[in-house]
């Protein structure tokens, strides 16, 4: 199929002509390129099941990219698109030897782009100063609450892992998601602890200090 790009490379750039150019893949174009590897050819809405039953947990896709990615990977070469001539007429989607390469050159790569931890308690807890001092008792103890109900969560999923299926790679993950969570869980409730042990908490507003001013 004539890309104009040129031979895909291991590497991840493009050779046409004696000209580089470099694919840009989003993360979620690796997932795709990835769990079709591990399941074989499969629709986008197939796709979305396996994304909610393996990486979903830690790395969630809107089921819209899931539909994008598909189709630009098989303009890229990378993916191979076919459709049913009958029936729902689904179009399936397989790996070919060059996403085959682009896959294996990513997991390849000794390192990985910083993570983007965006937690909106945590930019809440920035400015916790600004507010009265309960409100941030009362926002650590649901805190804490919801990264335990998310430890007891991970657990059951990774006592039901199949062992005859991918279980290593989904229990290193689930285990780094466990140690996360416990980490997150125990310092939300070392504020909370902090604040009922304390019957005159101190204030951590400099508000009421300006105000009179």
């Amino acid at each position: 199929m004539g890309r104009g790009m040129g031979e895909r490379r291991r590497d991840g750039l493009a050779d046409d002509g004696g000209q580089e150019a470099r694919v840009e893949l989003s993360m979620s174009a690796y997932v795709v390129l990835g769990l079709i590897a591990r399941h074989g050819p499969m629709t986008p809405y197939e796709l979305k099941a396996r994304v909610e039953e393996s990486v979903g947990f830690f790395w969630p896709i809107p089921h819209a990219q899931l539909y994008r990615d598909p189709p630009r990977l098989a303009e890229l070469g990378l993916l191979r698109e076919e459709a049913e001539e009958g029936g729902r007429r689904r179009r399936f989607f397989h790996l070919t030897p060059e996403g085959e390469r682009a896959l294996d050159a990513w997991l390849a790569a000794p390192e990985a782009p910083p993570a983007d931890n965006r937690d909106p308690a945590q930019l809440r807890l920035a400015f916790a100063d600004l507010g009265e001092p309960e409100d941030l008792v009362r926002l650590a103890r649901s805190q804490a609450e919801q990264h335990r109900e998310k430890v007891e969560r991970y657990r059951r999923r990774r006592a039901a892992l199949d062992p005859d299926g991918p279980g290593r790679a989904r229990d290193h993950t689930l285990s780094l998601g466990i140690l996360h969570e416990q980490a997150h869980a125990a310092f939300w409730e070392t504020i909370a602890a902090a604040g009922d042990e304390d019957d005159d908490i101190p204030d951590l507003s400099p508000r009421d200090r300006w105000r009179d001013n």
